[in-house]
């Protein structure tokens, strides 16, 4: 099975979700999404994907998302802003040929293994 986790190598959710991966036995991709931005619509089409919209993927913990008024805002304006600033993406979000998650937990990747 391939596998493409965005990941923030700073981040421990985000490394246990890559050590449950590279355990499974996938084939890993891994996209340090804060040094290779989303495309929108790459990032479009990971949120559809997980059921999420992009209000719910937002960001906050550590971010200045909630004082530039992204909390509330329309969702073509939160997407903008995680396109222009993927820290605001909140993470990781993994894909592979059975769905994406974002896997916070880091358990729930195992729903897409």
């Amino acid at each position: 099975m391939k596998a493409t986790i965005w990941h923030n190598p700073a981040c421990g959710t985000s490394r246990k979700t890559l050590d449950i991966l590279r355990e499974s036995g996938a084939e890993v991709t891994v996209v340090e999404y804060l040094k290779t931005p989303y495309d929108r619509a790459k990032l479009e089409q990971l949120l559809r994907d997980s059921g999420l919209t992009a209000a719910e993927a937002l960001r906050l913990r550590g971010t200045d998302a909630e004082e530039r008024g992204l909390v509330g805002a329309d969702e073509q304006t939160i997407l903008a802003a995680m396109v222009a600033n993927p820290a605001y993406v909140n993470r990781p979000l993994v894909e592979t040929d059975k769905g994406a998650r974002l896997c916070r937990p880091q358990d729930k990747v195992r729903e897409i293994l």
